[in-house]
């Protein structure tokens, strides 16, 4: 079982099943969400993940995206998409222990910061990885 929490401890999760699609995302509404050049998450089904403290606050940050953050300290959580309900989207160093669940990849790299550079070999896409509608990773 994997836990989590927000930076303050408001809020508090467990994500159980075997984790998947664990990347480093360069998007730009994941850069604007967290302040971050790019943000590590992680994806569970939806129905083996809960919220075990708090009441997380959430936006609509696109047409198909909503992104639970906590209200209080304003780490973000989660994302789920309209596209595929039955997943949940975790941000992993939102994790007790993110070293459990290192990225495997770093996808929308093509509207990624130019001043970023990556060199930890693994693969990276100019958008999502192959085999869910991409060409293939560009290096």
């Amino acid at each position: 079982m994997l836990k989590g929490q927000c930076f303050c401890g408001a809020v508090r999760y467990e994500a159980g099943d075997t984790p998947s699609q664990e990347t480093a995302c360069h998007c730009s509404v994941c850069r604007h969400t967290s302040g971050a050049p790019f943000v590590a998450w992680f994806t569970v089904p939806a129905m083996a993940f809960r919220f075990t403290s708090g009441r997380p606050a959430s936006f609509r940050s696109s047409a198909h995206g909503t992104r639970m953050f906590c209200a209080a300290c304003g780490t973000p959580l989660t994302f789920r998409s309209a596209q595929f309900p039955d997943e949940i989207d975790v941000t992993t160093c939102s994790l007790e222990d993110p070293e459990r669940l290192p990225p495997k990849d770093h996808t929308h790299t093509s509207s990624g910061l130019s001043w970023v550079r990556l060199a930890d070999g693994l693969p990276v896409y100019g958008e999502t990885r192959s085999g869910i509608g991409a060409a293939g990773p560009v290096r």
